[in-house]
């Protein structure tokens, strides 16, 4: 079926169908349904980054008013290890033993907000007092939480058999080529750069609700995340159970960044102990949770050379990446870093790389994907060096760019890192950009702010991405008895807007108002598959999923048509809601359609997948231009 201009499908300007219902306040978030939770649970963290400790009495607090029940580490023995998806292999092939990253902490913490009680109360505030009442005697130990020196010989230990605080060490291209390239550079440049650690804070602190109905042996967890599928699948391993006794529902969240795709302590416990208690346990994380609880982002040192002949053209680069992990391997954390490095070369041809890459433990909160994970970091680093490079050689910071861009007629273009890039015209967009940003005008803009008494400055970056890879999506479009149109799908959107964007894909093909078409995500029970939302792959992954479920779809519903109205599908097409004979008057609507005998149910739904085959690889340049007022 041909893509045709229509008044609600791709390209549409469009008001948000969600917005309606988050600026009335009918939103509805896992904090919501913690209110409901007939018992609350708080959890007693760590105040050192590293200590010993001992709970010498929690019998004060489980006589404290409304305690339902207060738990320690014996008392989830039986319960499984936090997982780590993404273990990376040291140079030699060699990996290092993983740490077991428990759900409660026993005899040690390892960093601030480390888990080592839990209370669950008939209110917050109650379950928030008697955790003050544990008594608990600590010893508190050397930290670490500087990468540099964690590496150095005599540093405080994570862990004790893990020497030097290394995760793992690997590395990417040719040393000994590349190093005989720089002996041989008419110029070398070095930076160091700190990607300092991010906090995710997003609008909405996680929070969550575990129930249980013995009757079914069902789990049911609601919880703010970016996909129900993964967390129900790990959880399930965790509990020791089937993954179909546990249902995940996810309903609106108020931001993600990543790091709400990450499976947390809480769930695990609060599901346990709604098994226990045969209660719903919901738990509400405040702002200062979020800081020592929450998997973070970033924290990259980074040390990168580049080797330049001498008209600037890019011979060789070498890399040296030190990626803090934290405390524990989170799902992903080990990963995110070597990610970065499989982009060290962005948008640029150079001879020669050798990139080394280094997972570090320190006493610090686990990190894991956040906002790009690693590619920002990456793009970050080259582009300094690259300015750097075009400083020492007294370059146009965009010449130097265009001399060394990887040129169109290179597509497609396999880089050092095993990237396969396939369209891309790098000088062209930077181009475009610094005319958008009218650079040519700076000086003279220079001058008007230094006669205010100002200072201005204007730089750009130019970078390229790696998006939608990995695992596919399988879904569905469904026509309903009343003529409306429902999605099933396994991403999720966290404030992205996507209940907006695959409404317009189904109303490209169906050519209905968006507002009658629904689209449904995060619930197991609903949706059987389903891979969630990361590394920018909604769209291109899930939308070309619903783009191909839709266009099955409307060809199902023409050869419904087409029996009524007693015409060839070649002849007919959909307009305005209605299959119509082409050229005629004659049409039938979706409601008449769902409403015909032939009309099955299976009929009257398009159940398509969509892996993608390689990724996708965006990229552009970006300006910015400041004025600071050296007084304020």
């Amino acid at each position: 079926m041909n893509m045709k201009p229509t008044r609600f499908g791709v390209g549409q300007s469009v008001k948000r169908v969600e917005d309606i219902r988050f600026v009335s306040g009918r939103g509805a978030y896992a904090s919501d349904a913690v209110d409901k939770a007939e018992l609350k649970a708080v959890f007693l963290r760590s105040p050192y980054g590293h200590a010993k400790f001992r709970i010498d009495d929690i019998e004060a607090a489980r006589a404290a008013p409304g305690v339902r029940a207060v738990y320690v580490a014996s008392d989830f023995a039986d319960l499984g290890d936090l997982p780590c998806l993404a273990p990376m292999a040291n140079s030699d092939g060699s990996k290092t033993p993983l740490k077991p990253y428990p759900v409660m902490s026993s005899g040690e913490t390892h960093h601030v907000g480390d888990i080592i009680a839990m209370v669950v109360a008939d209110t917050t505030a109650q379950a928030r007092d008697a955790a003050e009442l544990i008594s608990v005697t600590w010893e508190e130990l050397p930290v670490v939480i500087d990468m540099e020196e964690a590496i150095q010989p005599r540093a405080p230990l994570v862990f004790a058999d893990a020497p030097g605080n290394v995760a793992y060490d690997t590395h990417i291209g040719d040393k000994e080529e590349t190093d005989k390239v720089f002996a041989g550079a008419a110029h070398t440049v070095r930076i160091k750069i700190v990607n300092p650690r991010a906090v995710a804070n997003y609008m909405e602190p996680r929070s969550a609700v575990g129930e249980y109905d013995a009757q079914s042996s069902r789990f049911l967890l609601n919880a703010g995340s970016q996909g129900v599928h993964i967390l129900q699948e790990l959880n399930s391993k965790i509990l020791n159970i089937p993954s179909a006794n546990l249902r995940v529902v996810t309903q609106d969240v108020g931001g993600g960044f990543g790091t709400k795709n990450m499976l947390h302590r809480e769930y695990p416990l609060v599901l346990e102990a709604a098994r226990r208690l045969g209660r719903s346990v919901g738990w509400l994380g405040d702002r200062s949770e979020h800081f020592v609880g929450d998997v973070q982002g970033r924290d990259n040192v980074t040390t990168a050379e580049m080797a330049l002949d001498s008209s600037g053209r890019f011979l060789a680069l070498r890399v040296d990446i030190l990626g803090n992990l934290g405390a524990y391997l989170s799902m992903f954390g080990p990963y995110i870093p070597f990610l970065g490095a499989t982009m060290a070369t962005g948008p640029y041809h150079i001879d020669a790389l050798y990139a080394r890459c280094r997972g570090i433990y320190t006493h610090t909160v686990p990190v894991d994907a956040y906002r790009g994970a690693g590619r920002p970091e990456a793009a970050y680093v080259l582009e300094r060096l690259v300015d750097a490079c075009a400083h020492k050689l007294g370059v146009a910071p965009e010449e130097l760019r265009a001399r060394n861009f990887v040129k169109p007629d290179q597509m497609p273009y396999h880089t050092h890192t095993d990237r396969d890039y396939d369209v891309g015209d790098f000088e062209g967009a930077m181009r475009a950009c610094l005319e958008k940003a009218d650079q040519s005008g700076f000086k003279r803009r220079v001058e008007d702010a230094r006669a205010r008494g100002k200072i201005r400055g204007f730089g750009f970056a130019s970078y390229i991405e790696c998006t939608a890879w990995g695992e596919g999506e399988e879904g569905s479009v469904a026509l309903e008895r009343n003529g409306d149109f429902t999605v099933l799908i396994g991403t999720q959107s966290t404030g992205q807007g996507h209940e907006t964007a695959y409404a317009q894909i189904v109303a490209q093909y169906l050519d209905v108002p968006i507002e009658r078409i629904k689209v449904v995500q995060g619930d197991t029970d609903r949706i059987p598959t389903g891979n969630g939302t990361g590394g920018s792959r909604s769209i291109p992954i899930g939308g070309v999923m619903v783009s191909r479920a839709s266009e099955t779809l409307a060809g199902s519903l023409k050869e419904l048509a087409a029996d009524k109205l007693e015409a060839a599908v070649a002849d007919l097409e959909i307009v305005d809601g209605h299959v119509r004979i082409a050229g005629t008057d004659r049409a039938i609507s979706y409601a008449e359609i769902a409403a015909l005998p032939a009309a099955t149910a299976e009929k009257l739904k398009a159940i398509q997948s969509f892996t993608p085959p390689t990724a996708t690889y965006p990229n552009g340049t970006h300006a910015c231009e400041v004025e600071i007022d050296p007084d304020t």
